[in-house]
């Protein structure tokens, strides 16, 4: 069944009898229903909790398909393919995915799911960024794999206003450090229990830069939760007084925030990259070889915004050029051969900024793609410092919009009409910069030219 076809998850589900437990008893007053757009903004209601899982068992919950083309100020763009003023912008629905229920940190009594997005005949919306993860999960499927996905992510925490990190110094790892980000960092870290499945955090490379890891696991379920980790850091982070970032280069002589992503495949129940011979399997080689085939193409879906770019610096430990290599920080895909449950795929290409169902969907549909093709071997691992080795990666979001748009298959993976509204709002955030006159502008120009 493809992507578009499927439906949402059932109201039967185990989350809709703790659901309703949870009202009977009265503990439960608000839900919010939230759904990613292209941006990772989540988007959703707030609803009483009476009477929820009726109108989630109905149509669900009705909101304008403009939400899916809207940049990531909220501003209106033209020219998509299921959502633009020819179609009149008529309702879509979420549909709650009710497995997903959390009780959100911060308000008592207000649970929070993650939803499907659906029109009127309760079909899922193709461009949707959910759906298009399922899409290639699916695909993944059909070749008799599951992948199990983790997420890495990096964020600054600034004072109140945004503007000056709560620490100074480069202090990777340090605990003393860390103590320092307090109270906002323990603020995060003791809310985020329960809400997303957290393995722990710690200070990065740059003043004010943390990172924290998410426990793997399924596709849909790993960007949920960091999307969800996003939306809550923010939150938390503003209620103790602090600001959360995921802008990928908040400071131009400091470390950027990436994300990066893990991914494993599994075959009834077994790891399907344990090493041969304490390497790489022919398997894994595969599936690396197709993620570096197609890097240029899919950059753009962990770099989505013109500040992604500014993290691909020499040196910076963010890549710059297509490259991959054992465990080495300067490749942009890092095999780590591990045991055989723990070996895996690591691409450092994606930045904090990006949307995790669309990041997560690119990387797996260049699996799929190697897994598929003929002659997807990725020859001889790097070694040593392989920064300036290799073809260099889209230096501008320009570049990765005209990157993606030219790799035929990722596109087909992915689904023609997603990848061109996606593609649609990221060259129009590029129109948009290359149109602002700023400060930098005036100030290099203004008297001397």
């Amino acid at each position: 069944m493809s992507a578009t076809e499927s439906t949402p998850a059932s109201v039967d589900a185990a989350g809709a009898v703790l659901i309703a437990e949870e009202i009977r008893n009265g503990r439960l007053r608000e839900i919010e229903v939230a759904w990613p757009d292209h941006q990772g903004h989540p988007r959703g209601k707030r609803l009483n909790a009476e009477g929820f899982l009726a109108r989630a068992a109905g149509q669900g919950f009705a909101f304008c398909n403009g939400a899916l083309c809207w940049d990531v100020a909220g501003d209106l763009k033209d020219g998509l393919r299921l959502a633009d003023w020819g179609t009149g912008f008529p309702d879509l629905f979420a549909v709650p995915d009710l497995d997903t229920f959390r009780w959100l940190p911060w308000r008592a009594g207000a649970g929070h799911v993650v939803a499907d997005v659906v029109d009127h005949h309760r079909e899922l919306i193709r461009t949707a960024p959910r759906t298009v993860l399922r899409r290639v999960v699916e695909r993944l499927a059909s070749l008799g794999y599951q992948a199990e996905v983790g997420v890495e992510i990096e964020f600054h925490l600034l004072d109140a206003e945004g503007r000056l990190p709560v620490t100074d110094g480069v202090h990777a790892y340090s605990l003393q450090k860390l103590n320092e980000f307090d109270p906002a960092f323990d603020a995060v870290l003791s809310g985020l229990r329960g809400f997303v499945e957290l393995e722990g955090g710690n200070s990065e490379y740059g003043p004010g830069q943390a990172e924290v890891n998410l426990r793997h696991g399924a596709p849909i379920a790993a960007a949920d939760d960091a999307a969800r980790f996003k939306y809550a850091t923010r939150e938390l982070a503003r209620r103790a007084g602090a600001t959360a970032t995921f802008m990928a280069k908040p400071f131009g002589d400091q470390a950027g925030n990436s994300m990066h992503l893990h991914v494993s495949l599994w075959r009834d129940g077994e790891p399907a990259f344990a090493p041969r011979d304490g390497s790489e399997n022919d398997l894994m080689r595969r599936a690396i070889g197709g993620v570096l085939r197609h890097l240029p193409g899919i950059v753009l879906y962990g770099a989505p915004t013109v500040n992604s770019y500014k993290r691909f610096e020499p040196l910076s430990f963010a890549p710059t050029t297509a490259t991959w290599g054992g465990d080495n920080r300067t490749v942009a895909i890092r095999s780590l051969v591990e045991t055989p449950a723990a070996t895996r795929i690591e691409l450092r290409t994606g930045a904090a900024d990006a949307q995790p169902h669309w990041a997560a969907a690119g990387l797996l549909a260049a699996v799929v793609a190697g897994l598929e093709a003929e002659g997807a071997d990725p020859g001889d691992r790097g070694e040593g410092n392989l920064y300036g080795e290799g073809q260099p990666l889209p230096a501008t979001l320009a570049d990765g919009v005209r990157a993606a748009r030219a790799d035929e298959v990722i596109t087909e993976i992915l689904g023609e009409d997603a990848v061109h509204d996606y593609t649609a709002l990221a060259q129009s955030e590029w129109e948009t910069a290359i149109l602002a006159v700023t400060d930098w502008d005036r100030e290099r120009y203004l008297r001397l030219v």
